[in-house]
């Protein structure tokens, strides 16, 4: 009954805000468009430039990049450092473009060059500030890519004056008491840095072994699925290009890549189980990405001097109906390494054929 009771009450509430919502008034812009606040129509024609023109429509290589810029500008921010009274950068404030030989240079940034490269141009071109439009192409780069949520957009950062000092973004070689650390300090506790790892599902990399650029991390890179938390529990068997590279394991595919931190998170007690309850729920993994990317995209920021202009974001298609968990063909349950203590690896299909050998991200 107490169930029940709740179940009502939610209902009630769903059904207040839904008739609320009905009647937000909306204004309409001068391309056509509408959307809940006026100051948002600036950012229609934004929109269609990163989709046609930086994106092309497809979720490849820039959409990539530009959501793995949203985080290494936001990061480079350290409140306990503030707390000291030290500068340790301005968080989601653009200074990764602004200050670009800068920072584009730090070791952890590595390959940050090109995406900057291709954003500055629209920047300048657009009234935006460099703060904005990086967490703005962010969020659209998740509306290429079928299955993923899709992000809220504040809007009205300033840009930052300085430089963000090196250091403060993660590395992959680095230990993972040192990464945990680092992103509480940032506000982010242990599950919740596997939660902000979703990213990685449609992630590649490109200077880890710059023999081989645009390597994903899973064998689904063009999907917002669950098989990157798969494929990481699974045995590895080979570099994919050098031997040895920092920051890299050996990988249980042929041209997939396997970076040590999240080797080693997805065995780690404090996040083992949280990595592996991602496997097979694609509801948690959508419902929680929004949640720690939107608090990302606040780091160092006044929330008060914002507006919200979320509903120009549009939304992502869906996952194919052909989509779902599965070990790569030529993988079993018995390649998994178990990690998580309290709960056994699910049971997932294996895909018929040759083993399974991943190609580069296109580069469009």
């Amino acid at each position: 009954m107490a169930f029940k009771a709740l179940l009502t009450v939610v209902s009630v509430v769903a059904a207040i805000q839904g008739t609320s919502a009905a009647l937000t008034r909306r204004v309409a812009c001068a391309d056509g468009h509408t959307t809940t606040n006026a100051a948002c129509c600036a950012l229609f024609p934004i929109r269609d430039d990163i989709i046609n023109n930086l994106f092309h429509n497809q979720c490849a290589e820039e959409a990539h990049e530009s959501l793995r810029l949203t985080f290494h500008d936001a990061v480079a921010f350290s409140p306990s450092a503030q707390a000291r009274g030290q500068f340790a950068g301005g968080g989601a404030d653009g200074s990764i473009m602004l200050f670009a030989e800068q920072e584009t240079n730090f070791h952890a940034n590595l390959g940050t060059d090109e995406i900057v490269a291709l954003q500055k141009p629209m920047v300048a071109r657009h009234n935006i500030s460099a703060a904005d439009f990086i967490q703005f192409a962010g969020a659209l780069a998740l509306t290429m890519c079928p299955g993923a949520p899709r992000l809220d957009f504040l809007m009205g950062r300033k840009d930052a004056t300085q430089a963000a000092p090196d250091g403060l973004v993660p590395e992959p070689f680095d230990t993972i008491d040192k990464i945990l650390a680092r992103m509480l300090d940032v506000g982010f506790q242990d599950f919740e840095v596997v939660w902000l790892l979703s990213a990685h599902t449609i992630a590649a990399a490109d200077r880890v072994d710059d023999t081989i650029p645009r390597t994903p991390f899973d064998s689904t890179p063009e999907l917002f699925d669950t098989q990157f938390f798969i494929e990481t529990q699974l045995r590895g068997q080979t570099f994919p290009g050098k031997t040895g590279v920092q920051g890299t394991v050996i990988s249980p595919l042929r041209g997939e890549m396997r970076l040590q931190s999240d080797h080693l998170l997805a065995r780690d007690s404090r996040t083992a189980c949280e990595w592996q309850s991602f496997t097979n729920d694609q509801e948690k993994f959508v419902e929680t990405f929004p949640d720690v990317m939107g608090r990302l995209a606040l780091l160092g920021v006044d929330q008060s001097t914002l507006v919200d202009c979320s509903d120009v974001i549009p939304q992502p298609p869906p996952l194919p109906a052909s989509s779902r968990p599965h070990f790569p063909a030529g993988k079993t349950h018995a390649d998994i390494e178990q990690a998580c203590a309290d709960t056994p690896f699910p049971t997932f299909p294996t895909d018929l054929g040759p083993a399974t050998s991943v190609a580069p991200v296109p580069n469009v």
